[in-house]
């Protein structure tokens, strides 16, 4: 089941990793850094129904 209530410990301190992750990125660059994270996370998850459910949700906020 994917966890849609808040779940982070440091959810401020996490964001503004990622975006220190992307500084000094072309789009491009970016852009692959994102699928790789994507990729690592859903391997992570390993749960195809979760993963399926969050591609969902992301597709279309409204349904959360």
């Amino acid at each position: 089941m994917l966890i849609t209530s808040p779940n982070m410990t440091k959810p401020d301190e996490s964001y503004a990793f990622l975006i220190a992750t992307h500084e000094g990125l072309s789009e491009t660059e970016s852009h692959a850094l994102n699928a790789r994270l994507i990729l690592i996370l859903m391997n992570h998850i390993g749960d195809a129904a979760v993963l399926a459910e969050a591609m969902r949700l992301a597709r279309d906020p409204s349904a959360v």
